[in-house]
């Protein structure tokens, strides 16, 4: 575990480029605290009623911990937006960024004067992220959009509750939120690149729906309508790999579909059980298509005879199959390997104490990355940021607030 207050010792990847980020929740957050890790400046745009993840719990000293995982190290402001001051302010300190990011309803922000033509009228060289649920243009454009309605409109919770027999629910992690932050990062990375070469802004439309089936890898599977030979198993079917319980009553997981040509030999190998070769249940694919629950009982009978989920991987191992543990989050995040790779990082609870969450994945040789500094009170930068992006003395500041342009919701230090 590191420690997000650790001062680098390498230049960042996106040192040099700030982002306006006017995103709430989870999808945009989520695609900005990306670029915050990777190096950028990014400045987080509040209204005056805040981020609702602000109030989610768990929380302590007013920080939410849902609130700190999407938004350390950001800087913030809160603007109210609705007035034409506050909406001058947005597009004067957008003339100073490299990057916007929204993720509002399509039609709002051009409603609020804020939307892509106002901002690149402005300045012609930004680029300009919308992260919708059915993207900006199209029938479905001005539909309310959240993960699980798009889980269920995008095909991903029918998969979920056919392999689960039947049983349709939401899933507890919000992947479209989540998968639409980082295809719309990517995005934003490569327009990054296309300005250095072209000197051009862009305009970025990222769907979630769209972005769901582009992250499912049986999508090409559903929609073929040719003829599928019965001896293979169509798109690998990882729903069907092998969960077994040892000894001990720890869960291994496999990667490999055990009715497979094969993969079924190597299963076979692995568990010392030659008989099922000649087993004529399992004589072929077919067949052991039909008899899969027979074919899963004789695994489960082997596994039980194993101590625990660590011998379990060893005997796969041996014929190249991966193997897991089924873990909690608490489980793997407290491993050896999560220390020696910094899987967590702590960051400051704002009151003396500490709050883990997850760090970035990436690792780069030569530069720093990861989350970096603590999550900020909402207008908590106010006065720094305008008067470092506008040049706005004291006095100007303080009328902003008189007239409640500028607000802020910051501990009072006793």
């Amino acid at each position: 575990m590191t420690d997000a207050g650790d001062t680098p010792q390498r230049p960042r990847p996106l040192e040099g480029v700030r982002v306006l980020d006017l995103t709430r929740v989870l999808s945009g957050p989520h695609c900005t605290r990306m670029l915050c890790d990777l190096g950028a400046e990014v400045i987080k745009v509040e209204p005056p009623d805040g981020d609702s993840t602000r109030f989610a719990n768990p929380r302590v000293n007013s920080m939410a911990s849902y609130f700190v995982q999407q938004n350390a190290g950001k800087r913030n402001v809160s603007l109210d937006m609705s007035t034409p001051t506050g909406k001058e302010l947005l597009l004067s300190m957008a003339e100073h960024c490299d990057v916007l990011v929204e993720n509002f309803r399509p039609g709002v922000t051009d409603r609020m004067g804020i939307g892509y033509e106002a901002v690149s009228a402005r300045n012609p060289t930004i680029i300009y992220a919308s992260i919708s649920g059915y993207g900006q243009t199209g029938p479905w454009v001005h539909r309310r959009a959240y993960a699980p309605v798009v889980g269920a409109e995008a095909g991903s919770t029918q998969l979920q509750g056919d392999a689960r027999g039947g049983h349709y629910a939401n899933d507890p992690m919000s992947h479209a939120d989540v998968y639409t932050g980082m295809e719309c990062a990517s995005a934003i990375l490569a327009a990054l690149f296309q300005r250095e070469r072209t000197g051009r802004g862009e305009r970025i439309d990222v769907a979630m729906a769209q972005t769901m089936l582009y992250v499912n890898e049986h999508v090409h599977d559903l929609l073929w309508d040719g003829p599928v030979q019965p001896d293979w198993i169509r798109s690998y079917q990882p729903g069907d790999y092998p969960v077994l319980t040892a000894a001990n009553g720890r869960t291994a997981i496999m990667a490999g579909h055990p009715a497979e040509r094969g993969t079924f030999d190597r299963f076979v190998h692995a568990m010392g059980k030659p008989e099922l070769f000649h087993d004529p249940r399992f004589a072929d694919v077919v067949l052991r298509l039909q008899h899969f629950p027979e074919l899963m009982e004789a695994m489960q009978a082997w596994a039980s005879t194993m101590p625990d989920t660590d011998a379990i991987e060893h005997a796969m191992a041996e014929q190249g199959i991966a193997t897991g543990t089924l873990r909690t989050v608490r489980d793997v995040c407290d491993t050896d390997w999560a220390e020696a790779r910094q899987v967590t990082v702590r960051v400051s609870d704002r009151g003396g104490g500490t709050m883990r969450i997850p760090n970035a994945p990436w690792r780069f040789a030569g530069s720093e990355v990861g989350v970096r500094g603590e999550a900020r009170y909402r207008g908590e930068d106010n006065h720094a940021v305008l008067r470092d992006l506008l040049g706005l003395d004291d006095e100007r500041l303080q009328q902003l607030d008189a007239e409640g342009v500028l607000t802020s919701r910051v501990p009072v230090t006793p």
